[in-house]
């Protein structure tokens, strides 16, 4: 299977650089797996796809400001991005320029917290162990100084108004640094509606890191390795969704991080099991599904892990077929963009 198997044409115009206002006004394409149909609709008629007794699993993590700017003690520009906690008080990160970022070099961000490199990751990442000359917290002082980590295809620098709107309404457990995206289009007012009409809402925990979006550099998809992420599956969570698998309920999963979770946690019957774990899962054509049947999910980049997940799901073609409609409908696409429901 050849990566080139998964691009497709995409004007420039249509990566949206600004979020739809209200979130739930965003469009939403329902593509139908089994026939192939498509309907367009705004995302708020999701409630009429939606049925009492799916159980609709959500992603409640939550961005930090993970992009953080510095000097080294000889005056260089620095730019970090934090992409995982290895220990308490040390982050693996991303960093530019990283050649001149070698073991014992210190990084001076203010005159509070500083940063010294103490190894080497994978792919030229570094390791590095931040110390603060204050009793502050390093998530609070993190909000003080870090930028929202927007994806470099939005092509403009962070508003104020990006740190709420690139965050879901649900989101409460810090350690992500980039959104799962799909959860972008729900409202307060949206989930109680979908709630008051008996969908049961659950939640997951993945902190989506970089790897998430990592271009797929080999020519043979199956050669490709993705980053391991943390994610954690509530009891209650778990108890749900087997109590709906053994009815014959729908698992509905709101965003790729979802999927990748719950097929993560679940054992070859597609029992899920609860607890915390990481994991570099990468589902491409050929996988067979353990848990979910429904997926709501963005419009994802040409030759991406992500686009190879929904194609798994859909279908190729279909999913192919879908996003040439949606460019010739000029719909949005990528992390701010519209929606697409896969039924």
């Amino acid at each position: 299977m050849k990566v080139s198997d998964f691009d497709y044409h995409l004007p420039e115009e249509l990566i949206a650089k600004f979020p739809a206002e209200p979130r739930d006004s965003s469009r939403l394409l329902v593509l139908h797996r089994d026939t192939g149909k498509i309907e367009h609709r705004i995302f708020r008629d999701i409630v009429e796809y939606l049925t009492p007794g799916d159980v609709l699993v959500i992603n409640d993590t939550k961005v930090i400001p993970a992009r953080l700017f510095g000097r080294l003690e000889t005056g260089g520009k620095v730019e970090t991005l934090l992409v995982r906690q290895v220990k308490p008080g040390e982050w693996e990160v991303m960093a530019r320029p990283s050649r001149k970022l070698k073991p014992g070099k210190k990084i001076i961000y203010d005159e509070e917290l500083e940063g010294t490199v103490t190894g080497y990751s994978e792919e030229g990442k570094r390791f590095i162990k931040f110390t603060l000359k204050s009793n502050k917290d390093f998530m609070e002082k993190l909000s003080e100084i870090g930028h929202i980590p927007l994806p470099p295809y939005i092509e403009r620098e962070e508003t104020p108004e990006d740190r709420e709107k690139y965050q879901t309404v649900f989101a409460s457990k810090e350690g992500a640094v980039a959104a799962p995206t799909a959860g972008l289009h729900f409202t307060e007012e949206l989930l109680k509606k979908i709630s008051d009409m008996g969908v049961i809402i659950k939640n997951v925990t993945l902190h989506v890191g970089p790897g998430t979006f990592k271009p797929v550099k080999v020519e043979n998809v199956e050669e490709h390795k993705m980053d391991y992420e943390t994610y954690n599956v509530p009891e209650d969570t778990a108890e749900e969704i087997n109590r709906a698998k053994e009815e014959d309920r729908r698992v509905i999963a709101v965003g790729t991080t979802v999927v990748r979770t719950l097929e993560s946690a679940a054992d070859e019957t597609g029992k899920v099991k609860a607890g915390e774990g990481s994991t570099n899962l990468f589902i491409y054509p050929g996988y067979k599904f353990k848990v979910i049947d429904a997926l709501i999910t963005n419009f994802h980049l040409p030759r991406s892990t992500l686009i190879m997940l929904v194609s798994a799901f859909a279908g190729r073609e279909r999913i192919l077929n879908a996003y040439k409609e949606a460019v010739e409908k000029g719909y949005r696409f990528y992390s701010y963009g519209d929606a697409m429901f896969i039924v």
